[in-house]
């Protein structure tokens, strides 16, 4: 049986999973996806150093 690693390369090799991660590629490259992603980082980090 194929392990979880062995499955996901599997999938990314496949006609849609290249889609995917294009799609991927071109979302990440938007300006405001890549501001979004950044204010997401800086609220997680944040929370971390409460305790």
């Amino acid at each position: 049986m194929p392990t979880i690693t062995q499955r996901i390369q599997a999938f990314l090799s496949s006609p849609r999973g290249r889609q995917i991660v294009d799609r991927g590629r071109r979302e990440l490259a938007k300006p405001e996806n890549q501001a979004r992603i950044r204010n997401l980082l800086t609220r997680l980090q944040s929370r971390g150093h409460r305790r």
